[in-house]
């Protein structure tokens, strides 16, 4: 039986974090030497959490063809990229609920974008439609040859917004960029962004490149859902302080249906600026290959000579990885310290508001 199990089944009521730079024996027994030491983090709630689910409205718009199903589908729905191509078009408005932390709900509205259904929606239907919207995303086929079309429809969702939604967040994709030369793509982006910055005012837009073959579309839908989380400041605090504590060069909390992005840490600038929506993109794609066989994919360690990274569920809407650049530091304190944190985080998902927070004293 590997040592992390022995130790978890022996040591059921340590309650304690390890500080991997003192000197912190565990034996075979999972005993801690006396000399280690140790630290315990204590919770101190400042309200009730609340058991009723909060709920985001997220219009997902643009023309007929330009992948918004497809997006949708490979982020909520477990689809491969060469698996979207049997999805047909999408009538009218297509409804789903996708819950992520705690009680945050994504209310997904994944819109038609036939001539005639775009015109519904800015007449018969726009104040349902456009009402109380979070946010707005809208998708623009970068090689559309009825680009004045698009730019039309995107301005009057703007018009609808500002009047019926004035605090929604807007953000504009600009998909199928796998097939613009590579050459040619940061020029053509920037072009775009600037035309759809410009359009947009006296609202705001962020602007992101996307495929569905590679990493870009993670990233995009990672910084969507991140404005989304009520208390991500509340969150990346506590998971400075966890990564401080064990002494991760890293940590990256990814929630655990879509694989995506909400939180990180890093003690120190990393050379590759686009390497969580590539973990992202890999693991979701290892996971989906598990599912095939009929297993459910639950950690992964993978350690060389100059790091170890480990990968684990964290909370039940969650996985973790945790970076360490310390090869001496034995697997087992890191797993240790990481399931000793998932109550602290289970219950910090489920706080309505950042009133709640993760201290550590020594003992």
């Amino acid at each position: 039986m590997p040592l992390a199990q022995v130790i978890a089944r022996q040591r059921q009521s340590v309650t304690c974090f390890l500080s991997p730079s003192a000197n912190c024996d565990i034996n075979i027994d999972g005993e801690f030497n006396q000399s280690s030491v140790i630290y315990s983090g204590y919770v101190k709630l400042s309200r009730e959490m609340s058991s009723t689910a909060m709920k985001k409205k997220v219009l997902l718009m643009g023309k007929s063809g330009s992948g918004k199903t497809s997006m949708r589908s490979i982020i909520f729905a477990n689809y491969i990229a060469r698996d979207t191509r049997r999805l047909g078009a999408t009538i009218d408005v297509e409804h789903s609920h996708v819950r992520f932390l705690g009680n945050l709900v994504l209310n997904l509205w994944d819109c038609g974008g036939q001539d005639t259904f775009m015109e519904n929606y800015f007449t018969s239907q726009r104040d349902n439609i456009f009402r109380n919207v979070e946010v707005l995303i809208y998708v623009f086929d970068v090689e559309s040859r009825e680009l004045e079309k698009d730019m039309h429809y995107y301005q009057s969702c703007l018009e609808a917004i500002l009047q019926n939604s004035p605090d929604a967040k807007i953000f504009c994709l600009v998909h199928k960029m796998d097939l613009v030369q590579e050459d040619q793509r940061d020029l053509i982006f920037k072009e775009r962004e600037e035309d759809l910055k410009r359009l947009s005012r006296p609202l705001a837009c962020t602007c992101f490149r996307t495929s569905i073959w590679d990493e870009t579309l993670y990233k995009a839908w990672s910084s969507i859902v991140y404005q989304l989380i009520p208390n991500v400041q509340q969150l990346e605090c506590n998971l400075r302080n966890f990564a401080q504590i064990i002494e991760a060069d890293e940590v990256l909390l990814f929630e655990r249906a879509t694989f995506l992005v909400i939180s990180h840490y890093q003690c120190k600038e990393q050379r590759d600026a686009h390497r969580f929506e590539k973990i992202s993109n890999i693991i979701k794609q290892f996971k989906l290959s598990c599912s095939k066989l009929a297993a459910s994919f639950q950690s992964m360690e993978v350690r060389n000579s100059n790091f170890a990274a480990f990968i684990d569920v964290f909370t039940s809407n969650t996985y973790v990885m945790v970076i360490m650049s310390d090869p001496s530091i034995p697997s087992a304190a890191t797993l240790i310290n990481i399931r000793n944190a998932r109550r602290h985080f289970e219950k910090l998902e489920r706080v309505d508001g950042p009133k709640h927070s993760l201290h550590m004293r020594m003992r």
